[in-house]
């Protein structure tokens, strides 16, 4: 397989991201419609988190079962700094944003209050963009390095697993926009999708050029961090509108991310 061939499949990986954020732009959608899609939202992060710490930790297992002590701390620190920077930074992010102004769409405080809420569902949706689009640059990194590595089938078999995966992870992105009854412009929606699938063309390029596990700690450790957060205001807003209904699109959501990895892993079988 070529580099150009490598790239181009690293690109139709992340951009399935954008199968899912067209419900971004669905007007009219009951209360328990908007909160079941913010719990899918949480769910497909949830079942992200556990599969990126997996791999996050693998090189420090193999580090130790290889005595490799100076390599085991280098990835411990980036492992421990980059969750830190992924969980604490969009949190400083978040506060810097909230104290924007908002701007006005009519007179008064109610639309004032009306524009907070979009501001703060715009946010919640970039912020998973941004988680979401650092651990896909870490998916890119794994398909770039095993194509290097002359493992076609195995670079193949990425693409598929990772292009299914981020079909899923547009539902996500636009999750909270459904629960707060805002509707993404086109514009957004492109954003969104660049920052949360670009990652992954750009990783398959990098992942073509040479292998670094500190690199893909590093990115995988912010990833965790990014989404643990995301995670964590996504249940604030089910928490406002239905625990119960929350609750059950978190278990579809969770259930959803485990049957695309299922298929991934039978079709490695």
């Amino acid at each position: 397989m070529s580099t150009l061939q490598t790239v181009i499949l690293g690109a139709v990986a992340g951009f399935t991201i954008f199968v899912g954020l067209p419900m971004g732009r669905v007007r009219h959608q009951s209360k328990a419609l908007k909160t079941f899609l913010n719990g899918v939202s949480a769910g497909i992060l949830i079942f992200l988190l556990f599969d990126i710490l997996e791999h996050a930790t693998q090189p420090l297992e193999d580090a130790v079962r290889r005595d490799a002590w100076t390599h085991l701390v280098a990835v411990g620190l980036l492992y421990g700094a980059g969750f830190g920077v992924g969980l604490l930074g969009l949190l400083h992010v978040g506060r810097a944003w909230r104290r924007r102004p908002g701007a006005s769409v009519g007179p008064g405080a109610m639309a004032l209050a009306e524009a907070d809420v979009r501001t703060e569902a715009l946010r919640v949706g970039m912020s998973i963009a941004i988680g979401i689009g650092l651990h896909n640059f870490s998916e890119g990194l794994a398909i770039g390095q095993a194509a290097t590595a002359g493992e076609v089938s195995l670079a193949l078999l990425l693409v598929i697993g990772f292009a299914l995966h981020n079909g899923t992870e547009g539902f996500g992105i636009v999750g909270p926009l459904a629960a707060a009854g805002e509707r993404a412009s086109w514009g957004w929606l492109l954003l969104a999708g660049v920052v949360g699938g670009g990652p992954t063309f750009l990783g398959t390029v990098v992942g073509t050029m040479f292998h670094s596990d500190l690199v893909f700690v590093a990115f995988l450790a912010l990833a965790a961090g990014a989404i643990l957060y995301v995670v964590g205001e996504l249940f604030g807003a089910g928490r406002r509108l239905s625990w119960e209904i929350t609750l059950w699109g978190v278990f579809a959501g969770f259930v959803l991310g485990l049957g695309t990895e299922l298929v991934l892993i039978a079709a490695g079988a």
